[in-house]
């Protein structure tokens, strides 16, 4: 049989599989990625990136300009409402203008909101990471995997019944819900587990005078025949009628032959005589799950692999774009020897704990928009849910947190503080006449960001660091070549003269020097060597 050899195999072609292959390609890491499914999805799925994930996606070359092409295309605002039908003379809007809730998000982030469907966004990534050289096997699918002390040994099988032997450093596990990899290695799950079956039902209709243009709505539907949703707007040139069913009282996919499904799009419009083409169909399973870990010896749980969380609240999708960028900037140091392998405990370590939270809120969403004698033993939902996209906090030892912090998972952006464990707060710079943000600078490699007012000495530190350790480390020095327009750095960094801050390729503040060092050199070096497990 014949084998192969890459570094990272990435299994599952969705959100979390392709932003992994997307951004390892990027990084010059050879990657491949085996989906069983002959293409991305064809159903529009999950809307919405939010901009956190967006700002990880945004340091590869006009990706960020393509998911802001497609959002153009479709729309301008997202509403949510709960109604009996679309025809409901009296619906109750729970989101009435998205763009004008959200709007301070423009001032913590340069990077876009987009609302685009996950069709659109997965079409968008993989042309992204296939331009980018990474190796995406569609219609193939993994067979078997086994584990060593110095690898990963893969069989795939692609769509003509050909195995071969793959054999790989590391593997993204991004296979879905059900995750196979996950069940093999025996990974434990926690949370409220299966919440229902739900079909999914694209089609074609005119609904002009129902739904409004250039605006996605997303209906949860609660009426005499069915409880569901439906998504007009959707930017595929189609709509989407999701409708619950019961298993446990015989219901089945069976149960959805195309007339039936003109009869439920019918009953969710409230156009008894409306014209309608079935497009496609599929059923999912809505689910509260985690798994215990995301790290098994070498195999890695993204996306839905590490956490099913129900679709209220919107976060699933950018969740695990997330994740897929996440373990990629992780590999990238550990194979280019940047990091020791010990590094890579810092993707389960800082990546469940928002996982859970993230699912328990969407699980929490779920229960406001149930009858409320259903919601009993659910969580309650967070009080901030917007700034929860930009405010979430991180602990492992790839951070060296400060004496006296509270270790919480959630801050407001609104009210930056550049604490380590925080994303690193958005300041306008002036750079060679350009206006550009502090998140502009991250992503490539390590960014050490130093005062002017007695900065140099950390700038030079830098250097020597950079060469005894071999790692990507970006020195810059603000009020240098660095104009800090707002006069804001120092505030929101939480430093003085003097001081400097060490920022993450993901945008994270893993470290802070608030004052001067008397040995600059040796400070930097250790907390280099002790953030990356060297």
């Amino acid at each position: 049989m014949e084998q192969e050899r890459v570094p990272v195999l990435v299994v599952g072609g969705g959100y979390a599989g392709l932003s992994a292959a997307t951004l390892l390609a990027w990084r010059q890491i050879p990657v491949m990625l085996v989906e069983r499914h002959p293409s991305t999805s064809i159903q529009p799925k999950a809307f919405g990136v939010g901009p956190r994930a967006v700002e990880l996606l945004r340091p590869v070359p006009g990706l960020e300009e393509a998911l802001a092409d497609v959002w153009a295309g479709i729309g301008d605002n997202m509403r949510i409402a709960i109604a009996k039908s679309l025809s409901d003379p009296n619906p109750q809007m729970i989101i009435n203008d998205e763009a004008e809730d959200a709007a301070f998000l423009t001032e913590l982030t340069p990077a876009a909101t987009i609302g685009a469907p996950q069709a659109e966004i997965e079409r968008v990534l993989r042309t992204k990471a296939e331009e980018l050289g990474a190796d995406l096997r569609f219609s193939t699918e993994l067979v078997s995997l086994q584990q060593d002390a110095d690898g990963v040994t893969a069989v795939i099988r692609d769509a003509g019944g050909e195995e071969r032997v793959v054999r790989a450093d590391y593997v993204v596990a991004a296979d879905g819900y059900r995750s196979p990899l996950r069940t093999l290695l025996g990974v434990p799950t926690s949370g409220k587990g299966s919440l229902g079956d739900m079909c999914s039902i694209m089609f074609d209709a005119d609904l002009t005078g129902m739904v409004r243009e250039r605006e996605v709505t997303l209906w949860y539907l609660q009426n005499e025949t069915f409880n569901g949703a439906l998504v007009s707007g959707t930017g595929v040139g189609a709509h989407v009628l999701g409708v619950n069913f019961d298993v446990s009282k015989g219901e089945s996919e069976a149960d959805f032959t195309d007339e039936r499904c003109v009869e439920l799009v019918r009953i969710g419009t409230g156009r008894p005589d409306l014209d309608v083409q079935i497009l496609d169909k599929t059923t999912f399973s809505m689910a509260h799950v985690v798994a215990d870990t995301y790290r098994a010896g070498r195999v890695f749980f993204a996306g839905d692999a590490a956490h099913t969380m129900p679709p209220t609240g919107g976060q699933g999708g950018s969740t695990a774009l997330q994740d897929g960028c996440d373990i990629a900037w992780r590999l990238w140091l550990v194979l280019t020897g940047q990091a020791g392998p010990a590094f890579l405990d810092t993707y389960d370590a800082e990546r469940r704990p928002i996982g859970t939270l993230t699912a328990d809120a969407q699980l929490a969403n779920l229960g406001v928009r149930m009858p409320p004698a259903a919601r009993v033993g659910y969580p309650e939902p967070i009080e901030d849910p917007l700034g929860a996209l930009l405010g979430t906090r991180y602990h492992s030892t790839a951070i060296l947190a400060e004496p006296g912090d509270d270790g919480s998972l959630l801050e407001d952006p609104r009210v930056p503080n550049g604490r380590p464990g925080s994303r690193a707060p958005h300041v306008v710079f002036d750079w060679d006449g350009q206006r550009i943000s502090t998140i502009d600078l991250f992503g490539s490699g390590f960014v050490l960001l130093a005062d002017k007012q007695g900065g140099q000495s950390w700038v030079d530190a830098g250097r020597l660091v950079k060469e005894r350790l071999g790692v990507q480390l970006t020195r810059l020095l603000v009020g240098e070549e660095l104009l800090d327009v707002e006069g804001r750095f120092q505030e929101r960094y939480g430093i003085s003269r003097g001081g400097a801050v060490l920022v993450r390729p993901d945008g994270y503040v893993a470290w802070r020097a608030q004052h001067p060092a008397s040995d600059p050199t040796t400070t930097l070096e250790t907390v280099m060597r002790q953030l990356l497990s060297r």
